[in-house]
Parts: structure tokens; C-alpha cells; sequence
């Protein structure tokens, strides 16, 4: 008779969340701690990150993860302090307007430095650590973070665009770097979801019309809310995905299966 499927928990992990402060990161530590795992959240902001912390009993490291030595410091905190590090989910990200043309170098730097520099960084300190982790027979895994935006154009985004597509090849480079460590390597690829990450940084002008439009450009006929996207990334980091490596996985209500028409 075949075992039954494994539970979604994740009892005797520690996890490391970055932009744990607020959106989609912050509430992946709030479901990973109710899952069983002990959880560091890391961003930049102290003040908000200590309140994201406080909310999921997790420990609270500030620090920038675009330069090497704080994305080195920050993983070893979290090794010293909770006594391993299994799981890393690389969530901090950016957005942002802007054409070939119109994009200052400083905003395709701002929007590498984030979403795929902190994610190579934090993830290259990490591995060490993940390694020894599954040698010790606890599953370890990363997840890192695309988007709908990281596999079809849209023309006013295309340093995000760009980023994204770079975090998608990251992630299947890094899956068969590390699979012969049994550390497995996957990246979830949203599409709108209910967080400040658009208003932020003024990507949206009106953010209740464009979750209005939302509607239309989502297939299901509704965007997404941090719970949709915790649930996938609780699956991901759990032993009942234990197989699974590699994958580049769609969340977005079937926004990337919609034609230009």
C-alpha cells in the first residue's frame, strides 16, 4: 500500500525569508512559523521588520542583501542564532517603469541589485549551510522569486522584465548545482498580488483601476492575495516536494496563458 502523501509541514526546519518585512515575504514567515519551522526574516528596514517579526515569533535581521558582506552576515545570524539554516526563501524584490530608452542606469541597476544580485548573494552564503542540512537529513531547499513578467514582454517593464528572466535561469543553474547535495532549487512566478510592492514605488499611478483591470487580465477573474502564494511556497519548502527541483512555477491565475489580444 503506498504511504499517504506528506503533510505540509515543516517541523525541524529553520527557514530565511528576505524581504520578510512586508507583501508576500513577510507573510511566508508568518505560514512557515504555524508550520513548524523556526524563522529569521530579513529587509532593510529595522523598525518594520522587528513588527513582521514579532508577528510569527521569528528573529528580526536587518541588513541589505545587495552587498556581499551583509548578505554574509545576515545568513550567519541566522545560523548562529537558530542553530542550522534548511530552507532560504529569496522573496525581496523591486519594481519598475520604464522602456530601453527611458530607463536611467540607475534604475536597471536598482532593479538587478535586488532582484537578482541579493538573490545570488544570499543564496551562494546559504549553501553551505543547506548542504550540511541535508547531510544531517533534514530536506533543504531554496526558493527564489519571478514573475509573470519573467517569461512573456511587456514593453513598459523591461528592466523587471529582464530581472526576472535572470532569476528564472538562476534557478534552474542553481537546481543542477546543487542536486547532487539532495538540496532541491525552485522559483514561483506570480502575477498580481495584493501587496505594496506596486505603490511603493509609484509603478502604479491607481492602484484600485489596476486591480480592477486585474479581473480581466487574469483568467480565473481575480488577482492573487499573499495567502495564495505562501500556500505554493509552503508546498515548495515542504519534504512532500521532495522530487520537485528545478521548477519554474506559475501562480497568476492564468495571467502568462493570456494572448496579446
Amino acid at each position: 500500500m503506498t504511504a499517504p502523501t506528506p503533510q505540509f509541514r515543516l517541523d525541524g526546519k529553520t527557514v530565511l525569508v528576505t524581504g520578510g518585512s512586508s507583501g508576500i515575504g513577510r507573510d511566508i514567515a508568518r505560514t512557515f512559523a504555524a508550520a513548524g519551522a523556526k524563522v529569521a526574516l530579513v529587509a532593510r528596514r529595522a523598525d518594520v521588520l522587528e513588527a513582521a517579526a514579532r508577528e510569527c515569533g521569528g528573529l528580526a535581521i536587518s541588513a541589505d542583501i545587495t552587498i556581499d558582506d551583509e548578505a554574509r552576515r545576515a545568513v550567519e545570524t541566522c545560523v548562529a542564532k537558530l542553530g542550522g539554516l534548511s530552507t532560504l526563501v529569496n522573496a525581496a524584490g523591486v519594481i519598475g517603469n520604464g522602456t530601453t530608452e527611458g530607463t536611467p542606469a540607475s534604475e536597471w541597476q536598482r532593479m538587478f541589485a535586488v532582484n537578482i544580485d541579493g538573490t545570488v548573494l544570499m543564496t551562494k552564503h546559504a549553501i553551505p549551510h543547506l548542504r550540511a542540512a541535508s547531510t544531517a537529513g533534514i530536506g533543504a531547499s531554496v526558493v527564489n522569486f519571478s514573475s509573470v513578467a519573467g517569461n512573456r514582454p511587456f514593453p513598459t517593464l523591461t528592466a523587471y522584465c529582464v530581472s526576472k528572466a535572470a532569476v528564472e535561469m538562476l534557478t534552474r543553474c542553481q537546481a543542477l548545482e546543487l542536486a547532487p547535495s539532495q538540496v532541491r532549487v525552485n522559483c514561483m512566478a506570480p502575477g498580481v498580488v495584493v501587496t505594496n510592492l506596486h505603490t511603493v514605488t509609484n509603478a502604479v499611478a491607481d492602484y484600485p483601476a489596476f486591480l480592477e483591470r486585474g479581473k480581466a487580465t487574469h483568467p480565473l477573474g481575480f488577482v492573487g492575495d499573499v495567502k495564495d502564494t505562501s500556500a505554493l511556497a509552503l508546498f515548495l519548502c515542504s519534504d512532500a516536494a521532495r522530487w520537485l527541483t528545478g521548477a519554474i512555477v506559475p501562480i497568476d491565475g492564468g495571467r502568462a496563458q493570456m494572448s496579446v489580444r
